[in-house]
């Protein structure tokens, strides 16, 4: 079975080593590494270089515009050759070497359609500090109308299902991969299982979470994304999970 993961990166120079390196590390042999740049010009493109030779030509990437980060991921999974596709951005990294070797033995189930598991946010500054734990454990689809999804970046499903139910709604400024979600797993009802896993270090300070506006957009887009796919929700609503993520931060794992 052979994993495709797909990079997206944009002036990522200070970040996509750790990135790469963690997918380049991985125990398992068949896996596809995609990288699609964005035209940086901060010197993402020579680390990319860098590494293109150690991967025996496993790994495949592009450089040029797009119209988003949306954009950008729906190229990589287009370009992937993989039967299973995975994203990791480009400022997070897997600390464990056995990630895919779990997810391809899970996806040995036939019945499994889809996967997710649990990430670590951590201070940028220091790597080993879990600033909160993100667990994906008691998600289930009638969550989302909550604002709950599981960890976009610890989901793995087939190719085919992109190509059949659809790929990123590129209008989305920041929710497309939470209404892919819902499409995915609530509309289509694909059959999921959670992986008991701590799957990888996100840093903090990402687009939906980098200030107040984006959090603003990113919850009227969670409303858009429910009601285009029947589920009812609201702003009141979604307000709710912040007392979710307080306790999170208070008692995350070290």
């Amino acid at each position: 079975m052979r994993i495709s993961v797909v990079t997206v990166s944009f002036n990522s120079y200070s970040t996509i080593k750790d990135t790469i390196a963690s997918v380049l590390n991985q125990s398992y042999s068949d896996i596809e590494y995609i990288i699609v740049d964005g035209a940086s010009k901060d010197g993402t493109v020579n680390v990319i270089k860098e590494y293109e030779p150690k991967f025996s030509g496993r790994m495949r990437w592009i450089s040029e515009t797009d119209n988003g980060l949306y954009d950008a991921m729906n190229k990589g999974i287009q370009m992937a050759t993989g039967d299973i596709v995975g994203i990791i951005n480009s400022d997070d990294f897997y600390h464990k070497n056995d990630v895919i070797s779990k997810i391809t033995k899970t996806f040995s189930d036939d019945k499994v359609q889809a996967i997710f598991a649990d990430v670590r946010f951590v201070n940028p500054e220091n790597l080993d500090k879990t600033v909160r734990y993100y667990s994906s454990k008691h998600f289930s689809p009638n969550r989302f109308r909550f604002g709950f999804m599981p960890a976009h970046p610890t989901f793995f499903t087939y190719k085919k299902n992109f190509e059949t139910f659809g790929y990123y709604q590129t209008d989305y400024k920041i929710a497309a991969d939470y209404e892919l979600l819902i499409r995915f797993l609530y509309t289509h009802k694909l059959n999921y299982k959670y992986l008991p896993l701590d799957m990888m270090k996100m840093r903090t300070g990402g687009t939906s979470t980098a200030s107040f506006k984006s959090n603003v957009i990113l919850n009227k887009e969670i409303v858009r994304a429910c009601r285009e796919n029947g589920i009812y929700t609201n702003l009141p609503i979604l307000f709710l999970k912040y007392f979710i993520k307080v306790w999170e931060l208070i008692f995350t794992k070290e």
